[in-house]
């Protein structure tokens, strides 16, 4: 056999429960604005001294030389290697480009200036 029990559940005057709801004051806000701002200027720190390194090292980098070419119609990455580098490799040179003009899927536009290394304009 089974049994079922049934009890009363307890209610609780509205004065006895605790209050969950979280108050801030002006204090409070101000508080915590500036412990989510800390990392906030950590970061800022960081790259501002980082940044800065790399110009007071002295070092100067080497300015790459190009050379730009309008695509006319009929031009493809390929054509435009081969032309350009007779002598090299054009999935080399194609990857040069590519690169430099930060082309994706080697889709050109009529009219588009395209950088090309000047190693290969001569």
């Amino acid at each position: 056999m089974s049994s079922i029990s049934v009890s009363t559940a307890t209610i609780l005057p509205a004065s006895a429960r605790p209050h969950t709801r979280l108050r801030l004051t002006a204090r409070g806000r101000g508080v915590l604005l500036a412990l989510a701002s800390v990392p906030l200027a950590i970061g800022i720190a960081f790259a501002a001294l980082s940044g800065g390194s790399a110009i007071a090292s002295g070092v100067d980098a080497p300015a790459a030389s190009v050379e730009t070419l309008t695509v006319l119609p009929g031009d493809t990455l390929w054509s435009i290697a081969t032309s350009v580098a007779p002598n090299a490799d054009p999935r080399v040179v194609i990857g040069e480009i590519s690169r430099m003009n930060v082309l994706r899927g080697g889709e050109l536009q009529i009219g588009q200036e395209l950088a090309i290394p000047a190693q290969y304009m001569d």
